[in-house]
C-alpha cells in the first residue's frame, strides 16, 4: 500500500482547529487496519456556545464584504482543493475506508459545489422587482438577508462533500457556520476547512465541534438560526422537532432504500455494469446508493448473470491508489449491521448469488459485495436501510409491477430507471416517489448536477440541497413595497365608495390581460 501523507504531525495540526477546551477524547480507528488513527478531542456544550458567538461576530464583516469578495474567496478555495487533492484523498481514504476513485468522486463533488455557489450566489440572491397588487400605484421589490448562523450536522460516510454542500452555500449567502462533525469524519472536515481558511474565509466564521450527538448536536441546533442535518431518519426527526420548537427552519437529508428498475428493453450488460457501481460505491454506505433492483422477466436472466459476474470480478482491498474497485466498511458497527442483514435473509430463505461473507484477511471491517435473490418482506434487508454492500434482485413481470414495488417503501430519496427508450424511461420516472430519479445511471447523474435540487420525499427528509433551492434555504426573503403617489389608496368609507368601482375595473382588466 503506498505511503500516506497523513502522519501524526498532520493529524495533530488538524485537530487543534476543533473548538474544544475540554480534556475528553474519543478513539478513532483506521478502517483499513483497525488500528488507532488518533484520539479526537471532544467539545462541550460551552464550546459550542463560544464557537457560535465567535462565528456570529465574524459573520457581520463577512456579510458586509459583499458578493464579489465572497466569490473571490470561494473560487480560491476551489483551486486550492484541486491543488491539494492528493493529501485530501489520503485523509478521506484513511478515515472512511473508501477507494481512491470514490474518494476522488467526493472531492470532485465538493469542488463542483464550491465553484457553483461562488458563481451563482449574486444572481440567485439579487433583489428583483415583483408584480404589485395595483400597477402604477405600488412598486414592489424582493430581496434576501442571510439567516445569520447556520448549524450543520454531518455524518461520517461522505465527510467532505456533504459538508461543502451545506457549508459553502451558507457562506456564499453571507452566513457564519458552526458544524458538528462525526468523530469518524472530523479530519476530512478540518482539512477542507483549512483549505477555505487559506483561501480567505475567517477562521472564526466556520467553527467545527465534535462530540456526543445528544449533547453537541442539540447545542448546535440551539445556537443556530437554521439547521442542516444529514443522517438517519430517526435522528433527523428529532433534530427537526427541536428546530421547530425554536421556530427555526431545517433541511434534513435522511435515509433511503433506493430502487432501480431495469425495463425489458434495456441493454442488460450495460445496465449491469452501471448497477454494480450504483450498489457498491463506498461499500453502499451512501444515502443514494441502490439497495433494491427490479428487473423485468425478459431480461432478468441476462442482467442477473452479467451483474453477478461483474460483482465477483471487483477488486477489493486497502490501497491508497486506483488499483481497487471497492474498499472497506468504515466501522465495526457497520460490519455488524451488514452481517446481521445478510444472515437474517439467508436464514429466512434468501438465495445468495455473490459475496455474503466478511474478509478479515483484507482488514477488520471488510465485507464482500453481496447479491441476494428471493428476498421477502419479513427479512431485515427488505425494508430497513442496510447502508452497506448488499442488494436484492427481484424479478417482475410488468412495468406497473416494477413501479408499484419501487414505491412500496417509507423512503423516497433516489431511484433509477434503465431503458433503451428515453421517452419510456421518463414516463416511468414521473411515476416514482423519489426526490431524484436517474435514467440509465445509478445516482451520479443527479448527485453531480449541482444546479439541480437534491433531497427526499416521505421519510427521506425535508428541504433540498444544491441548486438555487440549496442557497435560498439560508436566507430570509424580504418584501419592500412602496406607494408611488400617483393614486392614493382608499382609507375611509367615503373613499372606498368612490374607488371600489375603479378597483374592480382594475381586477377585470388584469384578468383579461392574464397578468398575475
Amino acid at each position: 500500500m503506498p505511503a500516506s501523507t497523513l502522519d501524526r504531525g498532520t493529524i495533530a495540526d488538524l485537530v487543534t482547529d476543533l473548538s474544544t477546551g475540554g480534556t475528553a477524547t474519543a478513539a478513532v480507528l483506521a478502517p483499513f487496519t483497525g488500528e488507532l488513527l488518533h484520539e479526537l478531542p471532544l467539545s462541550t456544550a460551552n464550546d459550542v456556545a463560544d464557537a457560535a458567538a465567535a462565528a456570529r461576530a465574524a459573520q457581520h464583516a463577512w456579510r458586509a464584504a459583499g458578493f464579489a469578495h465572497r466569490r473571490a474567496v470561494l473560487l480560491r478555495a476551489h483551486d486550492l482543493l484541486l491543488a491539494g487533492r492528493e493529501g485530501l484523498l489520503d485523509i478521506l481514504q484513511t478515515e472512511t475506508g473508501k477507494t481512491r476513485g470514490q474518494a476522488f468522486e467526493e472531492l470532485f463533488g465538493g469542488a463542483s459545489v464550491t465553484r457553483y455557489y461562488a458563481l451563482s450566489a449574486r444572481s440567485v440572491l439579487a433583489t428583483r422587482r415583483r408584480h404589485s397588487g395595483i400597477p402604477l400605484v405600488v412598486r414592489t421589490r424582493v430581496g434576501y438577508r442571510p439567516k445569520g448562523l447556520v448549524g450543520v450536522i454531518t455524518p461520517w460516510n461522505y465527510p467532505l462533500s456533504l459538508s461543502l454542500m451545506d457549508v459553502v452555500p451558507a457562506l456564499a449567502a453571507g452566513n457564519g457556520v458552526v458544524q458538528k462533525a462525526d468523530n469518524q469524519g472530523a479530519l476530512s472536515i478540518l482539512a477542507a476547512r483549512h483549505v477555505f481558511i487559506e483561501a480567505g474565509v475567517p477562521a472564526a466564521l466556520w467553527a467545527v465541534v465534535a462530540g456526543d450527538g445528544a449533547e453537541i448536536g442539540n447545542a448546535v441546533v440551539d445556537a443556530s438560526d437554521y439547521v442542516c442535518f444529514t443522517g438517519s431518519t430517526a435522528t433527523g426527526t428529532a433534530v427537526g422537532e427541536r428546530a421547530a420548537a425554536r421556530l427555526i427552519g431545517a433541511s434534513l437529508e435522511l435515509g433511503g432504500k433506493n430502487p432501480m428498475i431495469v425495463l425489458d428493453d434495456a441493454d442488460a450488460s450495460s445496465a449491469a455494469a452501471n448497477a454494480v457501481y450504483a450498489c457498491f460505491s463506498s461499500m453502499g454506505q451512501l444515502c443514494v446508493s441502490i439497495e433494491r433492483i427490479y428487473v423485468q422477466r425478459a431480461v432478468a436472466d441476462s442482467f442477473t448473470r452479467s451483474f453477478v459476474e461483474r460483482v465477483r470480478q471487483l477488486a477489493q482491498g486497502a490501497a491508497l491508489d486506483y488499483t481497487t474497485d471497492v474498499g472497506s466498511l468504515t466501522s465495526a458497527a457497520q460490519l455488524e449491521r451488514v452481517t446481521a442483514h445478510v444472515d437474517d435473509a439467508l436464514a429466512k430463505g434468501a438465495m445468495l448469488l455473490a459475496g455474503g461473507r466478511a474478509r478479515p484477511d483484507l482488514g477488520p471491517f471488510f465485507y464482500e459485495p453481496t447479491v441476494l435473490a428471493d428476498v421477502t418482506d419479513d427479512m431485515l434487508c427488505a425494508r430497513e436501510e442496510t447502508f452497506g454492500p448488499v442488494v436484492a434482485i427481484h424479478v417482475v413481470h410488468s412495468e406497473d409491477e416494477a413501479i408499484t414495488a419501487a414505491n412500496s417503501s417509507q423512503y423516497g430519496l433516489n431511484a433509477s430507471v434503465f431503458s433503451s427508450s428515453l421517452p419510456r424511461a421518463r414516463r416511468v420516472a414521473e411515476r416514482l416517489d423519489a426526490g431524484s430519479v436517474n435514467i440509465n445511471e445509478g445516482y451520479r447523474a443527479s448527485l453531480g448536477s449541482v444546479d439541480a435540487p437534491m433531497g427526499g420525499m416521505k421519510s427521506s427528509g425535508l428541504g433540498r440541497r444544491n441548486g438555487a433551492e440549496g442557497l435560498l434555504r439560508f436566507v430570509e426573503s424580504r418584501t419592500v413595497a412602496e406607494a408611488t403617489g400617483r393614486v392614493t389608496l382608499p382609507r375611509t368609507g367615503a373613499e372606498f365608495a368612490t374607488m371600489t368601482g375603479v378597483l374592480v375595473a382594475v381586477l377585470v382588466a388584469l384578468r383579461a390581460l392574464r397578468r398575475r
